[in-house]
C-alpha cells in the first residue's frame, strides 16, 4: 500500500501535480462545501490511487481524500446542481489562470473541470490548495466532512 498523500500547492506548477492525483476522482455534490465566511472551499472525494496503479497493482484502489482551497474570494459553478446531493461528478482536472495572464502574480482563478461540462471557478487572492488522503475508500464514494481539525 502506498503512503497517504498530503500535498500543498502555492503556484500553478504545484497545482498541476495535485491535478494529476485527483484526475478521475468521484465527487458527490453534497461533498462540495463552500464556506464563504472562511474564504474556503472543501471538496470530499474518492480518488484513484495513481501511485499504486503505476506500481502495477492489478486492482485499482480508491482513497477518500479532501481537497481544500483557502483565500477564496468568490466561488462560482456551471452545470453543477448542488441541490442534487446524491449526484456524482467526475473530476477531470484543475487549472490555474493568473490574473491578467501574468505568471508571477499569485492571484487568479482555479478552475475545477468535471465531465459533462461541469466546472467550479474559484477566484483566489493567492493560490493556496491542499490535498490530503484520509484512508481507503471501503464504502464507496460518499464522504461527509463535518468540520476540520
Amino acid at each position: 500500500m502506498s503512503p497517504q498523500l498530503k500535498m500543498i500547492a502555492l503556484d500553478a506548477d504545484d497545482l498541476a501535480v495535485i491535478s494529476t492525483h485527483v484526475q478521475d476522482a468521484r465527487v458527490q455534490a453534497s461533498d462540495i462545501i463552500w464556506r464563504q465566511g472562511e474564504k474556503r472551499l472543501v471538496i470530499g472525494m474518492s480518488r484513484l490511487d495513481w501511485e499504486q496503479t503505476l506500481e502495477g497493482e492489478a486492482e485499482p484502489r480508491r482513497l477518500v481524500a479532501a481537497l481544500r482551497f483557502d483565500r477564496v474570494l468568490a466561488c462560482k459553478s456551471r452545470n453543477i446542481d448542488l441541490a442534487a446531493a446524491d449526484k456524482v461528478l467526475d473530476l477531470i482536472g484543475i487549472e490555474f489562470h493568473p490574473r491578467d495572464g501574468r505568471a508571477e502574480e499569485p492571484s487568479g482563478s482555479a478552475l475545477l473541470l468535471f465531465a459533462q461540462g461541469g466546472a467550479i471557478r474559484l477566484d483566489v487572492e493567492c493560490l493556496e490548495c491542499e490535498l490530503t488522503d484520509l484512508g481507503a475508500d471501503e464504502l464507496g464514494i460518499g464522504l461527509e466532512i463535518e468540520g476540520e481539525g
